[in-house]
């Protein structure tokens, strides 16, 4: 057993009792979190055991009698299994028992069973059984209870498909790229641990249940692009491998040793790029003036970067652009980031351990210091833990004693959090908890807004107020309260610090040398505040020779490594269309806040979070991390293609750049193989196996594009849904505001705002009844709520207010500037 060294009294979540029931890689990673910070995890398996034990890589320790899932030990590390049988009335009964000792159950049945499971919650039993304690159930569903979809057949690549998070990545003639289960599945598993947490902070006043759909909880990962739709500013269609739709050059290029991941935004930092490569006179050429005109001339410029990165190392490289403050990263290799001294010094990987073998894996990147993570862990044999959860353990008292609710109020209401953030990833964070009704005062100043209200200044920018007209910033800051304050000049600053003292938390996800420079750091607002939770959230964290590196979502994937495994074998390493970790930072980003908020909430203690964004992208690269540890090696890119199921991938469908993603398990194959009109296939008991379909898995992929190939993809996937195979349609972005189940759910609701007037606007991916979660407020237009914010929380006068605006310290008009680099 791994030795940890930590105090588990002081583990953010010691003293917690959960329940974990059902399978699959979200349920195991909420669990894992608990479990990581201290939570009692109880792992219910069936006698045959998860069918994750065998999701590669394997590993096997020295006379051990076959080789055991690495993956599955990593998602599983610190929980105890237990064992109990479908449909064996004395299992469901004694689970029932179990369930009512515990705070938390995470039921993940419905993903197999289908949403109608949810309706005899397991910790419910028979009429006779006590019910004085109610348990906060958190449930994951592929699609939600009610809409068109609610019993489809799910899986990961589905909903990313129906969810938009496919279509947008890859080559431009397809097909679209699928990144590994896991990826998703982080994604989902946060999301529930977010929901549980929440819950248990709120457990006087909250609901007790929480339904997540996969589906909707995955279109976070790109809701940036939905925004961009409703603004006409997307480009509706996929633009190839590493290009981007608001930018150029945003890509990966090979250098004389290793590649160099960059990613080109603003005028400053294209200017950067043409002097670092000797080309100056690139910087002022009209023809590269913005973004946009660089996408249109991506091949001519990559023409000049190519060679050019061919002079120097990434190494090199990422100091020179480093030195320009041009967002550039090396993308490493797993060996390569496994040996890298800023992630070691932040003990980014630690040890696993299953069946007395032990490698490494990446650690739960939500630092809280004595609070957790544990640095490593053991997963438990199957059934480990049988003898004592069905004899003593079912004496446990839970630490929360809740009785059923039905309060309608909110798990965060009377919480309050200064956001300080800008973008996306930052928003996002504070968003989720605004989501779950904590008061969220975003700060923003007249002369520097928020960037996602729009970063191209000109004088069209100030005098038609299109920094109130962006749909991105909209979508990202529902549920808040806006002020401004210019916290360059000292009442400003004084104005934050009254506001800091009254505060539960503070978000902020500046450059890590801003807040120091203006005198709010985190020790000043201590002084104001000592039980004050902040997270900060640089690309690397503070406090390392990388802190002050310049990064957006691309950037942070880049840094990840993900991109040398992600993609078509034939193809260059391959990025996703979006900017894919700022959502993962963000949604990181409020788990780790709510985890300080609830270890706040017990012992009174404030701390500061410095959270890694890249940390929080190394999750999503765990298979390749454990199999580099494991071999020594990462098996090379399979495109498309799954470990354990066979077939998968896209199929293309009549129409224009129209698909469909398929998901086939064992179980599922012969329907399959009888939809397509292929009984041959069906029938061959050679592909009964997923190994043996693998073999042959050119011949049933044509067989089933021949299929594809004179369909409608609505048709196809209605068709393999009917039979019960996982199938849907690859949604472009542009569909996805208007996907019948989406639109039957109530996901998306018309809402209006001054300046823009009526938009569509997405709500909170958990529901605590049939109904969406509300959106209470949509985003404030700039300075919206500062006079009340001011008089409500701080007890300023009329005439105080006034002064303080024309004074410029506050305001609701946005003053002109010249363009600059975004913080």
């Amino acid at each position: 057993m791994i030795k940890h060294g930590f105090d588990p009294a002081q583990l953010a979540l010691g003293g917690l009792r959960v329940l974990e029931v059902g399978s699959g890689p979200a349920l195991a990673y909420a669990g894992k979190l608990f479990a990581d910070f201290g939570a009692e995890v109880i792992k219910v398996e069936s006698p045959a055991g998860d069918a994750w034990r065998q999701m590669p890589p394997m590993v096997s320790a020295p006379g051990a009698a076959q080789p055991e899932s690495a993956l599955f030990a990593w998602l599983n590390t610190n929980k105890r299994s237990v064992t109990a049988a479908d449909g064996k009335a004395e299992d469901g009964a004694w689970l029932a028992q179990l369930a009512r000792t515990c705070d938390v159950v995470l039921d993940a049945r419905a993903l197999t069973e289908g949403p109608g499971i949810l309706g005899a919650p397991v910790w419910q039993g028979t009429a006779e059984d006590p019910q004085e304690h109610e348990p906060i159930e958190v449930a994951l569903t592929w699609f939600g209870e009610t809409g068109p979809y609610s019993h489809h057949a799910g899986a990961e690549a589905v909903c990313r498909g129906l969810a938009g998070a496919v279509h947008g990545s890859g080559p431009a003639d397809g097909p679209p790229h699928m990144p590994h289960d896991v990826q998703t599945a982080i994604v989902v598993g946060l999301s529930a641990f977010s929901a549980a947490v929440a819950a248990v902070i709120g457990s006087g006043q909250g609901s007790r249940r929480y339904v997540l759909s996969a589906h909707e909880a995955i279109f976070s990962v790109v809701e940036m692009e939905a925004g961009m739709v409703q603004d006409n500013r997307h480009p509706l269609r996929r633009l190839g491998v590493n290009r981007f739709c608001g930018t150029h050059p945003a890509g990966i290029y090979w250098t004389a040793e290793g590649w160099i991941g960059i990613f080109t935004h603003t005028l400053p930092q294209w200017t950067g790029l043409c002097e670092a490569i000797g080309r100056p006179d690139l910087a002022s050429d009209p023809r590269y003036a913005n973004g946009q005109e660089r996408m249109n001339r991506a091949d001519e410029i990559d023409d000049l970067l190519v060679p050019a990165f061919l002079t120097r190392t990434a190494e090199q490289w990422f100091e020179i652009l480093g030195d320009k403050k041009h967002p550039a990263v090396i993308v490493p290799t797993m060996e390569t980031l496994l040996g890298q001294a800023v992630h070691r010094q932040r003990g980014a990987f630690v040890p696993v351990g299953v069946g007395g073998a032990s490698f490494e894996g990446p650690v739960v990147p939500l630092p809280l210091d004595a609070a957790g993570p544990l640095p490593g862990g053991a997963a438990p044999a199957k059934g480990a833990h049988d003898l004592h959860y069905r004899t003593s353990g079912l004496d446990h008292r839970p630490r929360l004693q809740l009785a059923r609710t039905a309060s309608e109020r909110l798990p965060l209401q009377g919480i309050r959090v200064v956001d300080l953030t800008m973008g996306w990833a930052g928003p996002l964070a504070a968003r989720t908890l605004a989501d779950f009704g904590a008061e969220i005062i975003k700060v923003e100043s007249t002369g520097y807004p928020d960037w996602w209200r729009g970063a191209n200044f000109t004088e069209a920018f100030y005098r038609d107020r299109l920094y109130e007209k962006n749909s991105n910033f909209n979508l990202m800051n529902r549920n808040k309260l806006g002020i401004t304050l210019d916290l360059t000049r000292p009442e400003g600053k004084q104005l934050l610090l009254q506001l800091v003292e009254g505060a539960d938390a503070v978000i902020e996800n500046y450059s890590a040398e801003v807040l120091p420079k203006l005198g709010l750091d985190y020790e000043a607002l201590r002084a104001r505040n000592d039980r004050l939770v902040m997270l900060s959230m640089p690309a690397f964290g503070l406090g390392n020779a990388w802190s002050n590196t310049r990064a957006y979502g691309g950037t942070l994937e880049q840094a990840s490594g993900l991109p040398l495994y992600t993609g078509h074998p034939e193809g260059p390493p391959a990025m996703t269309s979006y900017a894919y970790g700022d959502p993962i930072g963000g949604l990181n980003g409020g788990a780790a806040i709510l985890l300080a908020l609830f270890a706040q909430q017990a012992t009174g203690q404030g701390r500061h979070i410095n959270l890694s964004q890249v940390e929080a992208m190394l999750p999503m690269a765990a298979p390749f991390i454990l199999e580099q540890s494991i071999c020594g090696a990462v098996s090379p890119r399979q495109g498309n293609r799954h470990p354990m199921y066979a077939p998968h991938g896209c199929f293309r469908c009549t129409g224009e750049d129209a698909w469909i993603v398929l998901a086939v398990t064992d179980a599922d194959w012969p329907a399959l193989g009888r939809a397509i009109g292929r009984a041959d296939l069906a029938a061959d008991p050679r592909l009964a196996q997923a190994a043996g379909r693998r073999v042959e898995e050119e011949r049933i992929d044509e067989a089933i594009k021949v299929w594809c190939a004179g369909r409608d993809p609505e048709a196809a996937m209605h068709l393999l849904q009917q039979a019960g195979v996982a199938a849907g349609v690859v949604r472009p972005m542009s569909q996805v505001p208007e996907d019948i189940h989406l639109r039957a759910r109530g996901f998306w609701r018309e809402v209006e705002r001054a300046h823009i007037g009526t938009y569509t606007a997405s709500t909170p991916w958990f529901r605590t009844g049939p109904q969406p979660t509300p959106v209470r407020n949509v985003a404030p237009t700039l300075g919206e709520h500062t006079e009340a914010v001011l008089s409500r929380v701080l007890g300023l006068g009329v005439d105080q207010i006034a002064d303080l605006e024309r004074q410029g310290i506050t305001g609701t008009v946005a003053k002109p500037k010249r363009a600059k680099e975004t913080p």
